[in-house]
């Protein structure tokens, strides 16, 4: 299928409600594929190659990162965005852009720099990937972050969707300058790219934890969802190699979820009768979304998941490590914020109190996987020098 003319209900590019700061388009590409280029190419997008998915990335190449994860999301992203007749750059731009703010360690990591920082603001990784999208990416001489347009900022930010009770601060701070309507759905593409994000953690993880031997193929007949497409691929293909049986479950999964979202999601847009993105953002509900029994299905996957993947024993061993990592991470840098590198010193100067703390979340957030490693060896073995 080749794509078609925007619906009406699409965020048009040609109607984009602009950027903060104002700068010469591209006669080559729209205002969303612009985006989408500035986030594949930003430093953030690429550190996420070493940032954890779940706590098995180091045992082999195969398993996923937040990189190939944000990858898959995408993809699936941008087909349904098109099956839909909504811009797929859109859709794309934001899956890519939707884990930028995740710490090293994935969960446990966020979680360790959430309570650390709760006397000055907490630690949100969604809010952390707006921070990197509007100020601490500095690849342009005219403006910190990426100057990305309005529409892909509020994907970013309401990526959960409108945020109810107390905005975080950040946010405020920068819907004063630059509003994103924080207190109503994104747009139809933006949405996409949530779900999809669900459809894609819930299907690798599936795959990540077979080839990780922390269930088995017979184990995952019982799960709901993921156990229909795993007996159906064991009674197509019953002399296949288990690799192979691996691979025709995950499909099965992926494809069941992308149809069902692309089919209830078109009838909803077809009974709202929608006429506009902005009709999209003022509905009462979501209008991408899978259907009752797909959704129960799904959320009932998600519960297995939890129980048989993230509380293994293995997992949660992994977890109490990068805990206590991060922990010394950051009470080294709150001790002695001289330890930091130079750059991240001179962020230092002239911030009362909570400002220094957030330099410290935003430096160690930043980190990979690796260089937190390397970084926490470093601290504990008691040198004083500091970094070039």
């Amino acid at each position: 299928m080749t794509a078609g003319p925007l619906a009406p209900y699409a965020c048009d590019p040609a109607q984009s409600r602009g950027r903060r700061f104002p700068e010469p388009e591209s006669r080559g590409r729209t205002v969303f594929q612009r985006d989408r280029d500035r986030i594949l190419h930003c430093r953030a997008f690429r550190r996420l190659m070493h940032k954890t998915q779940v706590f098995i990335g180091a045992e082999g190449d195969h398993f996923r990162t937040r990189l190939t994860h944000s990858l898959e999301v995408a993809q699936i992203a941008r087909s349904v965005a098109r099956s839909l007749g909504l811009d797929e750059d859109l859709a794309e731009a934001v899956a890519l852009a939707h884990d930028l703010g995740h710490t090293p360690f994935g969960h446990a990591g966020e979680d360790v720099l959430d309570e650390a920082m709760e006397p000055w603001g907490g630690f949100d990784h969604n809010v952390q990937t707006l921070r990197i999208l509007t100020e601490l990416e500095t690849m342009y001489a005219d403006f910190d972050g990426l100057n990305l347009t309005w529409e892909t900022l509020e994907g970013v930010v309401k990526h959960n969707g409108p945020i109810a009770g107390e905005v975080p601060r950040a946010v405020r701070d920068y819907c004063a300058v630059h509003d994103l309507e924080v207190d109503v759905f994104p747009g139809a593409e933006a949405q996409t790219a949530a779900i999809a994000d669900d459809i894609a953690y819930h299907s690798h993880d599936v795959d990540d934890g077979l080839r990780a031997g922390l269930f088995t193929l017979e184990d995952l007949l019982e799960a709901p969802l993921a156990g229909d497409a795993a007996d159906e691929a064991i009674a197509r293909y019953p002399d296949a190699a288990r690799g192979r049986l691996v691979q025709e479950t995950v499909r099965r999964i992926i494809d069941r979820l992308v149809g069902d979202l692309t089919e209830e999601s078109g009838l909803r847009l077809a009974g709202s009768a929608v006429g506009s993105a902005d009709d999209v953002r003022w509905h009462d509900a979501p209008l991408i979304a899978f259907s009752r029994p797909v959704a129960e299905a799904n959320t009932a996957l998600k519960a297995w998941l939890f129980a048989n993947m993230y509380r293994h024993v293995s997992v949660r061993t992994e977890r109490r490590e990068a805990v206590e990592l991060m922990r010394g991470l950051f009470d080294c840098f709150r001790a002695d914020p001289e330890r930091l590198p130079d750059e991240w010193r001179g962020r230092l100067d002239g911030r009362d109190e909570t400002g220094r703390m957030r330099v410290i979340a935003d430096y160690i957030a930043g980190m990979t996987d690796r260089f937190a490693r390397d970084e926490h060896r470093r601290l504990m073995a008691g040198k004083n020098e500091r970094l070039p």
